[in-house]
C-alpha cells in the first residue's frame, strides 16, 4: 500500500470514528437513555428481506458468498478499490453499526469527510429505505461466525462507551 493510501485509510478511520460518535450521540441524546442495537442479525424477517436485498444489490460485487472481488485491498487502474469481502476475512465487521450504515447509504467519501475519494461503492440514499439498509447489513452480520459477531459486537459497545 502506498503512503497516500495509508494517509487515505487512516482518514477514513477517523471520520468513521467520528460519524460513530455523532450518531451514538444522537441515539443517547434520544432522553431514554436506551441504546438499541442498529443492526438485527437475529431477526428472521429482517433477515429475509436482508438477503434479497443483498442479492439485487450487492452480491454482483461483494461476491453471493460476501468473498469480496480480487485483490480487494489493491487499487486498480482506475485508481479504485476492488469491492472488499463482507465475510470474516475482511474488514467490514471492524466498523461500529452506525458507520456501516452512513457508508452505505452516504457513501464513502462523505462518511470519510473526502469528498474527492474515488470509489465504486454505489451511494444507495434513495435507492434503498433505511429499513432495507439494516436488513441486509442485519444479513451480512449473521453470515459471521459466533466469534466475529461478538467482536463486532464489542465495537458498537465501544463506540457507544466513547460517545458519552
Amino acid at each position: 500500500m502506498t503512503r497516500r493510501a495509508h494517509r487515505a485509510w487512516i482518514a477514513v478511520a477517523v471520520a468513521a470514528a467520528g460519524a460513530a460518535g455523532a450518531a451514538a450521540w444522537w441515539q443517547l441524546g434520544r432522553g431514554d437513555g436506551a441504546v438499541p442495537a442498529l443492526l438485527r442479525p437475529d431477526d428472521e424477517r429482517v433477515l429475509a428481506r436482508g438477503r434479497e436485498v443483498y442479492r439485487t444489490h450487492c452480491a454482483s460485487c461483494h461476491g453471493a458468498r460476501l468473498e469480496g472481488q480480487p485483490d480487494w485491498r489493491q487499487r486498480g487502474a482506475d485508481g479504485r478499490l476492488p469491492a472488499p469481502p463482507h465475510d470474516a476475512s475482511g474488514h467490514t465487521w471492524h466498523h461500529p453499526d452506525e458507520v456501516l450504515f452512513a457508508i452505505t447509504k452516504h457513501g464513502v467519501a462523505q462518511v470519510a469527510g473526502m469528498p474527492d475519494y474515488a470509489t465504486a461503492m454505489p451511494i444507495y440514499d434513495g435507492v434503498l429505505g433505511d429499513d432495507d439498509i439494516v436488513a441486509v447489513l442485519s444479513w451480512i452480520k449473521s453470515q459471521w461466525p459466533a466469534h466475529v459477531r461478538a467482536k463486532h459486537d464489542q465495537i458498537n459497545r465501544q463506540a457507544r462507551e466513547a460517545a458519552r
